[in-house]
C-alpha cells in the first residue's frame, strides 16, 4: 500500500496497538511500521511480558510516539492514561494476543494498562491470537475466544504452521497483511464510499479447449485486486469477481470465482442488480472454442484447427441505474479505441492503458493510464503504483456518486 492517497485518507486516524508477550512480537513491529507509512498515528501499549521480547524503544523509534507500558508512569498533563488512549483510538488491535491476555479480557480483568484500555474504549477491537497449538486448542481458550467474539470483537487468525515449540498446527500469528487489512476495513467505515456496493472484476478468463488446455491472456489481476482493496479501505461493500490469478484475495471482500467468460457474465449480471458501481478490470476473452473436447486432445496431427465463437459482452448486458467503469488495454490508437468502447457500451468512465509499455499493464505493479469520461475529457496520469491508480479511479467514482444523490 503506502501510497500518497492512502496517507491522505488515513490522516488523523489513530490505531491503538496492544502488544503482548509472544515470540511473534516482531510481526507487530512490522505492522506498526506499515501503518505509520500509511499516515496512521499508532499508539503502542505493551504488556510487561511483551517488553521481554522487544524493547519499547523499538516501537517508539518506528511510531515516533511514546510507548505505554504501565498505568503508573507520571504524565506531563493531567489525564487518565487508559481513558485518553481509549478515547483517541479509532481501532484497537491486539497483535499478538496471548492465551493469557485473551483470558483476561474475556473475563473483564483490568489489572494492567492494556486491559483497562480495552474496557474503556468504544472503538472496534481486533484480536489476533498467537500461542502454541495445545494452548489454542484447549477448550478454555476456545471458550474465551468465543466469549469475546460474541461481544463483537473481530478475531483475525491464527494461521497454521510450524510453531516456536517445533509443533505443527494452528497458533501462528496471522500475517501482517491480514491484520492490517482488518484494521483498514474498520478505518474505512467513515470513508467517501461508505455503504456503497461496488462490484469489481479482475484477472484473465480461461476458455477451455479440452480438460488440460485453455485459451487465456496475460492479465495478472493486480489492477482489479488493487481497486477492490482500495474501495474496501474507503468503506465500500465490495464483491470481487475473479478469474484465475495468483494474487492473494484481500480480507473483508466477498470473493466470487469465475474461471470462464460465461461464468463471469453470470456472476456480474446478477450482482449488478443490487450494486451502485461496476468496475470491469478483468480481461475477459473475446472468443472461446465452439466445442470443448471431452478428453485430452492427442498430438497426432500436424495442425490443429479450432473454431472460435464470440463470448458475451458483459458490460453491454449489464443494465440498471449504476455507474459503469470499463478498461481498455490497447496496443495502438489508445484514445480513439478507448473512447469508442466507452460510447458503445454506455460507460461513465473508461480506463485506458498501452499494453506495449514495459512498466505498465500486465503483471507489473505499476500502471500508466488515461481516464476518459462521457464528455470526452481525458485525464492522463503519470506512471504510478496500481494502488494509486485505483484511488484515482475511485476519486472519479465518488464524484459521480455524489452527483447522482
Amino acid at each position: 500500500m503506502n501510497s500518497i492517497l492512502e496517507r491522505v485518507m488515513f490522516k488523523n486516524k489513530n490505531v491503538l496497538l496492544g502488544v503482548t508477550g509472544s515470540i511473534s512480537v516482531y510481526k507487530a513491529v512490522d505492522l506498526a511500521s506499515k501503518m505509520v507509512q500509511d499516515g496512521i498515528d499508532v499508539d503502542v501499549v505493551m504488556t510487561e511480558s511483551a517488553t521481554r521480547f522487544v524493547t519499547p524503544l523499538t516501537f517508539q523509534s518506528i511510531t515516533h510516539r511514546p510507548v505505554h507500558t504501565d498505568m503508573w508512569t507520571p504524565v506531563t498533563e493531567f489525564n487518565i492514561k487508559h481513558v485518553s488512549l481509549a478515547e483517541r483510538a479509532n481501532v484497537v488491535a491486539i497483535a499478538p494476543a496471548t492465551a493469557n491476555t485473551i483470558a483476561r479480557i474475556a473475563r473483564g480483568f483490568a489489572d494492567d494498562l492494556l486491559e483497562c484500555t480495552v474496557l474503556s474504549t468504544r472503538a472496534p477491537i481486533i484480536v489476533a491470537p498467537a500461542m502454541d497449538v495445545g494452548m489454542y486448542q484447549n477448550l478454555v481458550t476456545q471458550d474465551n475466544i468465543k466469549r469475546i467474539r460474541t461481544r463483537g470483537y473481530k478475531i483475525v487468525g491464527p494461521a497454521s504452521g510450524r510453531l516456536a515449540s517445533g509443533l505443527e498446527g494452528p497458533g501462528r500469528l496471522a500475517e501482517v497483511s491480514e491484520i492490517q487489512a482488518a484494521i483498514y476495513q474498520f478505518l474505512g467505515q467513515s470513508g467517501d464510499l461508505a455503504g456503497k456496493r461496488i462490484v469489481v472484476s479482475a484477472g484473465g478468463t480461461q476458455e477451455p479447449i479440452d480438460p488440460v488446455r485453455y485459451i487465456g491472456n496475460y492479465s495478472s489481476g493486480k489492477m482489479g485486486y488493487a481497486i477492490a482493496e482500495a474501495a474496501r479501505n474507503r468503506g465500500a461493500l465490495v464483491t470481487l469477481v475473479s478469474a484465475a490469478t495468483s494474487v492473494p484475495p484481500p480480507l473483508g471482500i466477498e470473493l466470487v470465482h469465475a474461471r470462464t467468460a460465461h461464468q463471469m457474465r453470470e456472476a456480474i449480471v446478477e450482482l449488478s442488480l443490487s450494486a451502485n458501481v461496476l468496475i470491469m478490470a478483468a480481461a475477459v476473452a473475446d472468443y472461446r472454442p465452439r466445442d470443448i473436447a471431452s478428453g485430452k486432445i492427442k498430438r497426432k496431427q500436424k495442425d490443429l484447427k479450432l473454431e472460435l465463437t464470440k463470448t458475451s459482452d458483459i458490460l453491454e448486458e449489464v443494465k440498471g441505474n449504476l455507474i459503469k467503469v470499463g478498461f481498455a488495454a490497447e496496443s495502438e490508437d489508445l484514445l480513439k479505441n478507448a473512447t469508442g468502447k466507452l460510447n458503445a457500451k454506455g460507460l461513465h468512465l473508461i480506463v485506458a492503458n498501452d499494453i506495449t509499455a514495459p512498466d505498465a499493464g500486465f503483471s507489473v505493479d505499476t500502471n500508466r493510464v488515461v481516464i476518459i469520461d462521457r464528455s470526452g475529457q481525458a485525464d492522463q496520469l503519470p506512471l504510478m503504483s496500481k494502488s494509486e491508480v485505483a484511488h484515482k479511479i475511485l476519486d472519479r467514482v465518488a464524484q459521480l456518486l455524489s452527483n447522482t444523490q
